[in-house]
């Protein structure tokens, strides 16, 4: 693959959009769901990007001797970096603050993090944009040292070697510090090198110096997606939303780019490997569907197309098991008191499912409950049209002679079973499965924890990233990236009995008598008989 060659006008306006690519990319949808403590994650993380970056850049730039020194000059390009890396670490601060009081419950003006969240997004595409309008200012002969170097000092943590210390002992010094031919390709080596060891952060930083130091590199386009791929080989929530948000800032501005589908599909695994259990809040599944959807519709031709149906698969039967098992609360709920109503409710979840998701592999059991809701309001001919679309898509469920039975109490034909579905055959969760999920309290979901250029496990030479460096940033057109295919899971045939865990998981019972109003047998114009709640005759 070879990227189109990219304008320096272009760059400065992707640099000052931020590069960093964080999850405020978004427009603020990722945070407004998340919670206040995931917010303040993903701003601190950003801002202490920030420093280090402003710190990498504002030791590259000589200090003027004392001699020399007058009133400060706003244009002077250090200066400039010092006065955002004061900004910076103003936002910082109250950043930690608000945390301080979430972590002790104190109370705290909430309506504040939208304001935090605008003002990291701005100072973001000024630091970006001073970055690259002061690249020429730097020298490769100083120290580097972070935005707060006293800070790094107590850490002595995995960043000090790089960051911290100053003194020209980092073994970084010399790639960080003013452009040079050919420093762009070492960068991009030592940053791969980096987040393979799993030192995120620092790759992280090698990685944004290529794009604020060599705007014209071609590898640029390749060290924003590696930034992206270190968000999310590094997990946890905030990682994952920083991911989400960089693989999306990405697709803005390279949305032809022959990597673009993988970029999407990691997009939506970011929200899969968040999504909770059917019975808890399922908005990154909602997300992660909507997301899978675009992608087909976008590359219908995509060679991921397999990898994206058995995902998008995964997480419909995520949302059609939440459906399922509130419709079933609320069909139970009127079983045992009709006052109480929620027929309705239940209506509008199974009705979702049987509309949404047709290879939902408890989707017999979701169409004959649907079924006896109308049965209970007496709507037969509502009622008969679901019975028939059960008895037609699964012939060998277990609901199929119940279906006939209330066909025929109803007075409506019995259809004759139709083609052979497509779906996929799926294995349902064991009960050691489903003991194990309810545990980690995640969705039992297959998804990939590779990055597209850089993988978790392999060794140099195995990944993109490799064949980029061999080729000059450059990439074949006919190159897959490192998303494995997940293995389909056999299901369990539809007429098997299901075990006890998965009927008090999803709360229904069924039973062969009727559901459904029962009619006068003998009197069919005499009025139905509400049907008897379950477990009795």
């Amino acid at each position: 693959m070879h990227f189109r060659s990219i304008t320096v006008s272009l760059l400065a306006a992707v640099l000052a959009l931020g590069l960093l690519s964080t999850a405020l990319a978004q427009g603020g949808g990722t945070q407004t769901s998340a919670s206040a403590g995931q917010r303040l994650d993903v701003m601190r993380s950003q801002l202490e990007a920030l420093r280090r970056s402003l710190g990498s850049a504002i030791a590259g730039i000589p200090e003027k001797p004392a001699t020399d020194k007058k009133a400060a000059n706003p244009d002077d390009p250090r200066v400039r970096l010092q006065g955002l890396d004061k900004e910076v670490s103003s936002i910082l601060s109250e950043v930690n603050d608000i945390h301080s009081k979430l972590d002790r419950s104190e109370k705290y003006d909430a309506t504040r993090l939208d304001s935090l969240e605008s003002s990291v997004k701005e100072i973001q595409a000024r630091v970006q944009t001073a970055l690259t309008e002061t690249a020429g200012a730097r020298t490769g002969n100083s120290a580097v040292a972070s935005g707060s170097a006293s800070h790094s000092r107590k850490k002595k943590g995995r960043l000090f070697g790089l960051l911290g210390g100053g003194g020209g002992n980092s073994k970084y010094d010399e790639i960080l510090g003013g452009p040079a031919p050919g420093r762009d390709r070492v960068l991009f080596e030592e940053a791969a090198k980096e987040v393979r060891k799993g030192s995120h952060e620092t790759g992280r930083l090698l990685f944004t110096t290529i794009i604020t130091t060599y705007p014209d590199s071609p590898f640029l386009p390749l060290a924003k997606l590696a930034i992206a791929d270190s968000f999310y080989l590094e997990g946890g929530t905030s990682s994952l939303i920083q991911a989400a948000a960089s693989y999306q800032d990405w697709l803005t501005f390279f949305p032809t780019d022959p990597l673009a589908p993988a970029a999407m599909l990691k997009v939506a695994e970011a929200e899969m490997r968040q999504m909770g259990l059917s019975d808890r809040d399922v908005t990154h599944a909602r997300r992660a569907e909507q997301r899978l959807k675009a992608l087909l519709q976008q590359y219908p031709q995509t060679k991921l197309r397999p990898i994206v149906e058995d995902r998008l698969y995964e997480v419909q039967e995520n949302l059609g098991m939440h459906n399922l098992q509130i419709g079933s609360f609320y069909w139970d709920r009127y079983i045992h008191n009709p006052a109480q109503g929620g027929l309705k409710g239940a209506q509008n979840r199974l009705r979702e499912n049987a509309e949404k998701y047709p290879c939902f592999s408890y989707g017999d059991k979701n169409l004959f409950i649907l079924a006896s809701t109308y049965q209970l309001e007496e709507e037969p001919d509502e009622a008969a049209k679901y019975y028939q679309q059960l008895i037609r898509n699964y012939p060998d469920s277990e609901y199929t002679d119940k279906a006939k039975e209330q066909l025929n109490i109803i007075g409506a034909p019995v259809p004759e079973p139709g083609p052979q579905s497509n779906c996929p055959k799926r294995e349902r969760p064991s009960f050691m499965g489903n003991l194990m999920q309810q545990v980690a309290g995640r969705a039992d979901v297959t998804v990939g924890k590779d990055g597209i250029l850089i993988s978790r496990d392999s060794k140099e030479g195995d990944d993109l990233i490799d064949e980029a460096l061999k080729n000059n940033g450059q990439l074949r057109s006919d190159v897959m990236p490192l998303t494995p295919r997940s293995k389909p899971r056999q299901v369990t045939p539809a007429n098997e009995e299901q075990t006890a865990p998965d009927k008090k998981k999803i709360g229904v019972t069924i039973q062969s008598t009727p559901n459904g109003p029962v009619p006068n047998r003998i009197n069919p114009s005499a009025p139905a008989k509400p049907p008897p709640p379950p477990g009795k005759p």
